[in-house]
């Protein structure tokens, strides 16, 4: 029998607006499905996620789901 981990889950919400940041950020809050000021997803937490908000941490709000 497999066993099934239970995979953690984080909120990520944008706080501040893409404007006037560069166009890697942008693209970067659309990877993570992020389009409008103050909406907020949730994502499977894993290496690749925690690597996108590192590089825009300035514009997210983190926290556990």
């Amino acid at each position: 029998m497999a066993k099934v981990e239970k995979k953690k889950k984080i909120r990520i919400t944008q706080v501040r607006s893409k404007i006037g940041y560069k166009p890697k950020a942008k693209k970067t809050l659309e990877a993570l499905g992020l389009r409008k000021l103050h909406q907020s997803v949730e994502k499977v937490d894993g290496p690749e996620v925690r690597g996108m908000i590192k590089k825009i941490e300035y514009l997210l709000k983190v926290e556990d789901a």
